[in-house]
C-alpha cells in the first residue's frame, strides 16, 4: 500500500538549504497565487460597487485562478515541485513523495504566503475586505465537503498524472497549464455553492486577515481527504513499480 512510503525525515531537513529554499519558493508562489486569485474577487467587487455575485464574477474569479496557478506551479517547480497547496502537499506525503518533516515547512510556507499576500491586499486597496470562504444559501456544510472532497481529488489526481508519475514523459511539460486548467474548470463547477477552495491556505489567509471563521474547518477536511484519497489510488493503480530484466549470458 502507498501509505507505507510515508516517511517522517530527519529533524535535520529543516536545516538543509535546499529544503530552507524549497519553502521560500512555495511562500512565493503562494503568495502569488493568492494575490492575483483573491485580489481578482476584491477588484471584481470594486467595478460593481459590492454588487452581488454574477456568472461573470464566477467566470473571472475561474480565469484568474486558473492563470495565477499556472504561473505559481510554473516557477516553484524546479526548487520545491509547485505545490502551492497544502493538500498537494499532503498527496505528495502519502504516495511517500516527500517528507513529513519538509511537508510541514512546505505547510508553514504555504499559509504564510496566503497571510501575506491578503495582508499586502488589504493595504494596496485601502482597507478592503479579505472575504473569506463561506456557504452560499442552501448548501449544508456535508454539501461543500464533498464538493471539496471531490474538486480536490480532480486536482491532485491531476498533479500525480502530469508530474508525479514516473511515467509521464513528454505529459510533463504541460503539467502547469493542466494544474491550473483543472482549478479553473472545478471553479465553476463549484464556485457557486462553495466558493471552490481546494486549498487549505487559499481559505486560511483570508479567514485570518477578515478574522471570520464560519465553517473553516470544512476548507480543511475536504481537501485534505480528497487530496490523499487522489495519492492512494493514482499510487496504487498506476504507479506500479517495473523490473528490468536482467542481461542474458551466452555460455
Amino acid at each position: 500500500m502507498p501509505i507505507r512510503n510515508i516517511a517522517i525525515g530527519h529533524h535535520h531537513e529543516v536545516t538543509q538549504p535546499d529544503a530552507l529554499k524549497a519553502a521560500l519558493a512555495e511562500f512565493i508562489s503562494t503568495l502569488i497565487f493568492v494575490f492575483a486569485g483573491q485580489g481578482s474577487g476584491m477588484a471584481f467587487s470594486k467595478l460593481t460597487n459590492n454588487g452581488s455575485a454574477t456568472p461573470d464574477g464566477l467566470v473571472a474569479a475561474a480565469i484568474a485562478h486558473g492563470f495565477a496557478l499556472f504561473v505559481a506551479v510554473s516557477v516553484g517547480a524546479n526548487i520545491s515541485g509547485g505545490h502551492v497547496n497544502p493538500a498537494v502537499t499532503f498527496g505528495a506525503l502519502v504516495g511517500g513523495n516527500i517528507t513529513l518533516i519538509r511537508g510541514i515547512l512546505y505547510w508553514i510556507a504555504q499559509l504564510l504566503g496566503s497571510t501575506v499576500a491578503c495582508l499586502l491586499l488589504k493595504f494596496a486597496t485601502n482597507g478592503m475586505t479579505t472575504s473569506a470562504f463561506a456557504l452560499s444559501s442552501g448548501v449544508n456544510v456535508w454539501n461543500a465537503v464533498v464538493f471539496e472532497i471531490v474538486m480536490t481529488f480532480g486536482l491532485v489526481y491531476t498533479v500525480y498524472a502530469t508530474a508525479v508519475d514516473p511515467k509521464k514523459g513528454n505529459i510533463g511539460i504541460i503539467a502547469p497549464i493542466a494544474i491550473g486548467f483543472i482549478v479553473g474548470a472545478n471553479i465553476l463547477a463549484g464556485g457557486a455553492f462553495d466558493g471552490a477552495s481546494m486549498n487549505p491556505a487559499v481559505s486560511f489567509g483570508p479567514a485570518l486577515v477578515s478574522w471570520s471563521w464560519d465553517n473553516h474547518w470544512v476548507y480543511w477536511v475536504g481537501p485534505l481527504i480528497g487530496g490523499g484519497l487522489a495519492a492512494l489510488v493514482y499510487d496504487t493503480f498506476f504507479i506500479v513499480c517495473t523490473h528490468e530484466a536482467l542481461p542474458t549470458t551466452d555460455y
